[in-house]
């Protein structure tokens, strides 16, 4: 967006948008993006769609989730087509679909319905989930009830602990969430029993402090640097504190799901969420 113009234009074919580096034309289409992916490797791969807000309107939000259905069918064409091509570096890779339908309770139950008749290996649920944490646990109570119950359902974009809870609770599997990156630019680290789970190595408290972020984590960051060094990198810029805090934030998070799985497996759940809200 710059200067009260969008950079993107939709159309059936793809997206079509302006680099932000050199300014430069650019398009993707539900087939490209599948090229792009199955060349990138990566173990679980998704569909192109748009992402609504909560600023688009029932009309709006309606159309693009029916575009998305549309696509959605091109990628796992497309997917099929590339399947057996052993140029690419990774043949376990999985392609899900993603349910869309903002806030709105009939959108939502049929794009539920849509895309989980569709032969995805799993399925995520996307775009806005509404304005408030209630709103995307009603989301999530319209949805995944409809959605396949042998196949993975992956939440987007949600990485706060009351939100990982309340997902699983509703029969989320797995996540994503730029927050470990994104907080560990400001100099945050997730510690449990802190006030939020979080602290803040630019505090001045940690400048002498020899203790690892964590005592329990196994991480290679816990494992080798002490706080006081962190915030030292931190303090004066050093772009290797950005890697060495994401690396412990996101081996918290797992660390959080292994917990979470092993208390699913001894019917704890309940009793393993009450002990992170007292001890946050």
């Amino acid at each position: 967006y710059k200067q009260g113009k969008s950079l993107v234009r939709l159309t059936e074919e793809g997206v079509h948008f302006r680099s932000i580096i050199d300014g430069s034309d650019r398009f993707f289409s539900p087939e490209s993006v599948i090229e792009l992916e199955r060349k990138l490797g990566a173990d679980i791969i998704l569909v192109l769609d748009e992402c609504t807000s909560p600023l688009h309107d029932y009309a709006y939000t309606k159309n693009a989730m029916e575009r998305t259905h549309r696509w959605a069918e091109r990628a796992l064409a497309a997917f099929a087509r590339l399947q057996n091509d052993s140029s690419f570096p990774n043949p376990h890779q999985r392609l899900f679909g993603i349910v869309q339908g903002g806030a709105y309770e009939d959108l939502r139950t049929e794009s539920a319905r849509v895309i989980g008749g569709m032969d995805f290996s799993g399925f995520a649920i996307g775009g806005s989930l509404g304005k408030s944490k209630a709103d995307m646990y009603r989301v999530l109570d319209w949805t995944v009830p409809l959605l396949p119950a042998g196949k993975p359902r992956h939440l987007l974009g949600i990485g706060e602990i009351e939100d990982i809870f309340a997902a699983v609770r509703r029969g989320i599997d797995t996540f994503d969430c730029a927050a470990p990156t994104r907080i560990a630019r400001n100099g945050t680290v997730f510690v449990k029993g802190a006030p939020r789970h979080r602290i803040n190595l630019r505090n001045a408290r940690f400048r002498d402090d020899p203790r690892p972020i964590d005592p329990t984590c196994d991480c290679f960051t816990c494992r080798h640097h002490s706080r006081a060094y962190l915030r030292h990198l931190c303090r004066a810029g050093e772009l290797s504190f950005y890697r060495l805090a994401t690396i412990h934030n996101l081996r918290f998070l797992t660390r959080l799901l292994e917990e979470i799985r092993a208390a699913i497996a001894a019917d704890r759940l309940a009793e393993l969420e009450e002990e992170w809200k007292a001890g946050g």
